[in-house]
């Protein structure tokens, strides 16, 4: 029995050997044939992974380049452009200090202060500098430079430095349209003044021309003049402030030469003329005579004033003046007031318009109670009444 089980175990075993042997043999096969495949493809294999790794390192390195290439020429735009704000500035703030140095002149004429408000409508803008953007920095090779959603971290700061340059530039350009609407009120303003004075002129000039006078006659006498000659530059404003400082300083002149020139009344209140200037029917002789003033009624007793200032030249009985004052207003140009009762100045003494000068009565050669009065113009009689009409349009400040 033992012996025939174990013939019967042999075959068992040399299967399993055969199993085994197949088995280890493939493996060895196996093994070999990837062994095999390696050592034939392994330099294939490694230069495909060193081509791809290459290709990547260069579209990286490309991307940077232009990137690179990108904030260098958004940096240098935004140094040109950072100037550019410096310079423009520099020069508001000048024109700022021009326009407030100009308001002040402007302030300080005369007749201007109904003109410094429309001038200023709105006030004068304050040229303060916009805040400046800090100068971006090159991000290569910082880690920063990351790919976001395909779009590059750096390229959105470079965008962003552009909005704030066009902002500030925008901001600058308000400020300057500002100032100019500010210096182009500034320059109207002024011109208006030199209108106001050069028509305030030309009325004084022609009241002074009514009389009979030449306003020429009352020109300042001006000395030797010259130089060299520089004009001025081609600005609206100094040209029409120095147009409004001349017809400013032509009115002035003119004020002052009417305020000097005869046109008050020698007596208060409306003015009765019993006798006018010129040829009449002498009341003594009855024949046709020149009469070199005019006659106004009044009480005895009445205060005759100058109608101007003047010095008095005489203060005297005169014969058929009877009592009379005379009074030298300058210029050739002289008052008389005659038949007065008595006289309350001397020769010599200094009088201002309104100063009474004397009393009506009826010395000399006289009918009754009146005041011969008489302007004349280097000696010669003139029509008193060119003046005192003239002079009705005028306000004096008594």
């Amino acid at each position: 029995m033992p012996h025939s089980a174990s013939r019967s175990l042999k075959p068992v075993l040399r299967t399993r050997l055969v199993a085994a042997l197949g088995l280890g043999l493939t493996l060895t096969t196996a093994w070999a044939g990837a062994a095999s495949y390696y050592l034939i493809f392994h330099d294939e294999m490694l230069a495909r992974f060193v081509s791809r790794q290459s290709a990547m390192q260069y579209t990286y390195e490309e991307r940077l380049d232009t990137l690179q290439r990108a904030l260098d020429r958004a940096t240098s735009d935004h140094t040109a452009t950072r100037s550019t704000i410096e310079t423009r500035l520099s020069t508001l703030a000048e024109r700022q200090a021009v326009i407030e140095r100009r308001q002040g002149i402007l302030t300080g004429l005369p007749g201007a202060a109904a003109e410094s408000d429309v001038a200023t409508t709105g006030s004068i803008p304050s040229v303060e500098p916009p805040p400046m953007p800090t100068r971006p920095q090159k991000p290569f090779p910082t880690p920063e430079l990351r790919m976001h959603s395909g779009e590059w971290s750096g390229g959105r700061a470079v965008d962003r430095a552009e909005n704030v340059d066009t902002t500030i530039l925008a901001r600058l350009a308000r400020l300057e349209r500002s100032l100019d609407h500010v210096a182009e009120r500034q320059s109207r303003a002024v011109a208006r003044v030199a209108q106001r004075a050069g028509d305030s002129a030309d009325r004084f000039r022609n009241l002074i021309a009514r009389t009979g006078l030449n306003p020429a006659r009352f020109e300042p006498a001006i000395g030797g003049v010259g130089g060299p000659l520089v004009p001025l530059p081609a600005d609206g404003f100094e040209t029409s402030l120095a147009e409004a400082r001349r017809q400013i300083e032509d009115e002035t002149h003119l004020r002052r030469v009417t305020a000097a020139l005869p046109f008050r009344q020698p007596l208060p209140g409306e003015i009765a003329y019993t006798s006018s200037f010129g040829t009449r029917l002498d009341p003594f002789t009855r024949a046709m005579a020149l009469h070199t003033g005019v006659d106004m009624r009044a009480e005895i007793g009445a205060p005759a004033r100058a109608t101007a200032a003047g010095r008095v030249t005489a203060a005297e009985y005169a014969g058929g003046y009877g009592n009379m004052v005379e009074v030298d207003h300058g210029r050739g140009l002289v008052t008389r007031y005659a038949h007065l009762s008595g006289t309350a100045v001397s020769v010599g003494q200094r009088v201002e318009a309104g100063t009474v000068i004397g009393f009506v009565g009826s010395t000399g050669r006289s009918t009754g109670s009146h005041l011969h009065y008489e302007t004349r113009i280097d000696g010669e009689p003139v029509d008193p009444q060119r003046f005192l009409r003239a002079g009705s349009e005028l306000v004096f400040a008594d």
